[in-house]
């Protein structure tokens, strides 16, 4: 019996290890001989290739861009494929500089109809869009052009977005749409305040989890459209930008609505607003945003904290003496704290004839830095529940409106 075991166990050993080889996934070195891609030159073609190789493979398979700069005109890698893909970036891909040698759509980086995607290591996607923000003034000029977004994800499900850069995008940094269980974690945004219309996230008609990202940009860090649900943000820098927004909603007929949005343990610093709802006057059919809470969240040199604008109108693109139809209920602001540099730091501006509901204001307090009067709050068309807010940030102004 002994005898017997001991030829056994090495063979069940070997079928083990052997077993646990075949589950990895194959490697697809961009810069391998079958592919051709190398430093400081144009990759697209290898990259396109070793998608179409990974995409057909009924096993897990990986693409990696090694360490080094490789150029990168752009495209959108698409699916369904057969099995699982990791896409690891551990290098820098540049975008052209000129918008005129990317793609024709907007896009300069795309993911659509994935099921299984990981885009991980370590890597950045380098818009190389500072030539680009100065005429990126399309709520001015009817005449300029769509900028390019660094990454889109479209129709993905059960995929992670790990410890990856977006630096510098022409347009927004990432945009989402439809996408079902993903997870973006450990991601950074990189581009400075001066750069015009670069949204850190944009998510539209998903149901995500963002977490442990840092996102510096010259707009909102992470605005959440409409036709969300169940998504929730937690442990994200912001700053600069313009803060953690639900919105812009009610400007299109075909909104639907926004749900069960959770923005928790983030800390906002040196933005022009902090945590918001916003919506435009004069929408074009009713809707709703409830079960919206923003909970845990650190202001440093915040100019309005807390927010919510149902006459967000900029740029003047609408009829301010109409009301919004976007029905707001069942949020709530609790334990925001910090500093702030516009002496309003509570606003919540909601609409007449359908006043915001079930508002909940608990443990908050800031401090105003800088010396246009004193630390106040503006309150219309909602009756909210205070708790433990000092007096000055209590909505004591318009609070009973309704």
């Amino acid at each position: 019996m002994g005898l017997k075991l001991k030829n056994v166990l090495p063979m069940f050993v070997f079928l083990l290890l052997a077993s646990t080889a075949k589950a990895q996934p194959a490697a697809l070195d961009v810069t391998s001989a079958k592919y051709g891609g190398k430093p400081d030159s144009d990759i697209t073609q290898a990259l396109e290739k070793a998608w179409t190789d990974a995409c057909a493979s009924t096993t897990p398979s990986k693409i990696v861009v090694p360490k080094g700069t490789f150029k990168f005109v752009g495209t959108t890698f698409k699916g369904p494929c057969k099995a699982a893909i990791e896409f690891q970036v551990q290098g820098t891909l540049q975008a052209p500089v000129d918008g005129s040698q990317l793609p024709k759509d907007d896009t300069w980086i795309g993911f659509d109809h994935v099921d299984g995607l990981t885009l991980s290591g370590g890597g950045t996607f380098d818009g190389q869009g500072a030539q680009s923000w100065k005429n990126n003034d399309c709520n001015k000029n009817r005449q300029c052009k769509t900028k390019h977004i660094n990454l889109r994800f479209h129709f993905l499900t059960n995929s992670k977005i790990l410890d990856v850069t977006s630096k510098d995008s022409k347009n927004f940094h990432v945009n989402l749409l439809k996408c079902e269980k993903v997870e973006i974690k450990g991601f950074t945004v990189s581009a400075p305040k001066e750069s015009i219309n670069t949204d850190g996230i944009h998510i539209a008609f998903n149901w995500d989890h963002i977490t442990d990202t840092t996102i510096g940009t010259g707009d909102d860090c992470i605005s959440i459209g409409d036709g969300n649900k169940d998504i929730t943000v937690t442990n994200v820098t912001c700053g600069p930008g313009h803060g953690i927004a639900i919105g812009s909603l009610g400007r299109y007929p075909e909104e639907e609505p926004v749900s069960g949005i959770n923005i928790k343990n983030c800390t906002l610093t040196d933005t022009t607003n902090g945590v918001r709802i916003k919506t435009w006057p004069a929408s074009p059919k009713d809707g709703t945003a409830s079960d919206i809470h923003f909970e845990d969240i650190t202001m440093v040199n915040v100019g309005n904290p807390i927010l919510i604008d149902q006459e967000y109108c900029p740029w003047n693109e609408c009829k301010k003496g109409v009301p919004s139809k976007v029905k707001i209920s069942n949020v709530s602001f609790k334990n925001i704290k910090g500093t702030c540099t516009d002496p309003v730091a509570v606003k919540l501006v909601c609409t007449q004839g359908m006043p915001c509901e079930n508002v909940e204001l608990s443990d908050i307090d800031f401090k105003y830095t800088g010396n246009k009067g004193p630390i106040t709050s503006v309150c219309s068309n909602v009756k909210p529940t205070i708790n433990r807010v000092p007096q000055p940030l209590a909505c004591a102004t318009g609070a009973a409106a309704a």
